[in-house]
């Protein structure tokens, strides 16, 4: 049997700390860009749980507003970075992940291989009614006695139970849940949850109840007895210098506090820096992804949302304007590039290589979903029309929308969104021309928009005006591999 406190619980004990703060603050950056939390795939406004946020827009508004509109600017003091910076925020979050879970997985495999799991694991159904006990004892302001040969009372060793066994690995499991590409390729997985929106809403709650946790424990460290349980937790021995241990744990609080400030800091001044050195870390796990799945979704119509949010404003110029008051007759797709046979299409040419419907879950990147029928051409049957070449390893999306007119905030730029070529080829990537049996409306990208189902929403680019295959995507924009990217330092692949 181990000793109460080995050097390796002390050590996992200031990393989980250290990681979960990056999970806390980086996870509101991501909760910013869309506060308010549903159960229903649908969201629709006014219908939320919990709602962070002064903003409201609601579905029958008369005046026209973008989920764009819902986003809020927080402090660097709370959200990492801060001040609307989703696309750093989550590459924050994804790497702390990784790290979080991995001395998660060191922690757990030490208890059972030391033998430390007897301290954690309730080998007998009397470990409830002895909690309650105990909290009884705590809520007459006495201390419980602890259980015989063991460091905690039946209360502690029940609570460290369930966050370790239980809520740690809840709160894993309702991340992947929200990935695009996961409950694409695995739509069985996210209706474990209810769907996107109940995993997103339980993975929130759960964090709650991480915060709450650690108020608990340190409440308990006090109580007590602070320097005695103080020394144990920074030194794993009871008896050890207690200044010492008041110095060595001070110093590491004061570490931590520092970090954040400096990569707050850095994050806001060097936000392309960022991007590419986490990026490092975060890209090739999601790269990896993307490619792995494939998307099975098949809705039936009565999941199809009643409402369906807008995203980005339609393209305001006067040539964008003449092609919709003319139902698109003389729109043409231009797809050129590394390939064999460039072409001009029509939209009854684009409709001619033939059509495929899905009814598919939309995934924004700010969090919100919705269940729409898509009908369209696949790309793959442009790919067999224009014989790319074996050079052309990416394709790239242009819009006709200029964001400096239609989004602004010191942004500019027409949109374009490139994938790399193997998404492409996906069976539901497609070019839209259909929503819900209809014409693709102006709001959601007429006359053509792209589908890919096992990404985020800004990877489907609106208002397609031409296609290019290429063999790199470095000398394109800024070289980031979309607008979202360039602009507002978003990830290339969208699978999680």
């Amino acid at each position: 049997m181990p000793s109460f406190f080995p050097m390796w619980v002390v050590i996992t004990h200031f990393l989980n700390l250290f990681f979960m703060l990056f999970l806390f603050r980086s996870g509101f950056e991501v909760l910013s860009a869309f506060p308010k939390l549903y159960w229903h795939e649908d969201c629709p406004p006014g219908r939320e749980w919990l709602r962070l946020s002064k903003t409201m827009h609601g579905a029958d508004s008369r005046k026209p507003w973008s989920s764009l509109d819902e986003e809020e600017s927080w402090s660097p003091l709370v959200a990492l970075p801060g001040r609307k910076n989703l696309g750093l925020g989550r590459h924050w979050h994804f790497m702390s992940i990784q790290f979080w879970i991995l001395t998660g997985a060191v922690y757990v495999v030490m208890v059972f291989v030391t033998g430390y799991w007897h301290y954690l694991v309730p080998t007998h159904w009397s470990i409830i009614p002895d909690s309650i006990r105990s909290i009884g004892v705590y809520l007459q302001f006495e201390l419980p006695a602890k259980i015989p040969g063991q460091p905690f009372e039946p209360a502690q060793k029940l609570a460290y139970f369930i966050v370790i066994f239980v809520m740690a690995p809840l709160q894993i499991a309702s991340g992947a849940a929200m990935s695009p590409s996961v409950i694409g390729r695995f739509p069985w997985y996210g209706r474990l949850f209810g769907g996107r929106q109940g995993a997103r809403s339980v993975h929130f709650l759960l964090m709650c109840a991480f915060a709450a946790f650690t108020v608990v424990h340190v409440a308990m460290v006090i109580i007590h007895g602070l320097p005695k349980e103080f020394t144990a937790i920074v030194l794993g021995d009871p008896g050890g210098n207690r200044r010492l241990a008041l110095g060595i744990g001070l110093a590491g609080l004061f570490a931590i506090l520092i970090v954040h400030v400096v990569i707050s800091w850095f994050s806001l001044r060097y936000r392309r820096r960022t991007q590419r050195l986490l990026g490092l870390m975060v890209d090739p796990f999601e790269g990896v992804l993307s490619r792995a799945f494939t998307s099975r979704q098949q809705f039936d119509r009565a999941d199809i949302s009643p409402y369906f949010r807008v995203n980005g404003y339609p393209p305001p110029g006067e040539d964008y304007q003449q092609l919709a008051e003319n139902n698109f007759r003389d729109y043409r797709l231009s797809v050129g590039g590394l390939v064999e046979h460039p072409v001009n299409l029509s939209v009854e040419q684009l409709r001619a290589l033939g059509e495929q419907s899905q009814i598919t879950r939309h995934n924004c990147i700010q969090g919100w979903t919705a269940v729409a029928e898509w009908a369209g051409v696949p790309l793959q049957r442009i790919i067999d029309e224009v014989q790319p070449s074996p050079q052309a390893r990416h394709v790239v999306f242009y819009a006709m929308d200029d964001k400096g007119l239609t989004e602004g905030e010191g942004r500019y730029g027409f949109f374009y969104g490139t994938i790399p070529i193997h998404l492409a080829s996906n069976p539901q990537t497609i070019l839209a021309l259909e929503m819900n049996g209809a014409p693709l409306p102006v709001e959601h990208g007429a006359p053509v928009r792209v589908r890919l189902e096992t990404q985020l929403g800004f990877k489907m680019v609106k208002w397609v005006t031409g296609i290019e295959f290429v063999a790199d995507v470095t000398d394109i924009g800024q070289g980031m591999g979309g607008w979202r990217e360039d602009q507002q330092f978003y990830a290339n692949a969208a699978g999680i």
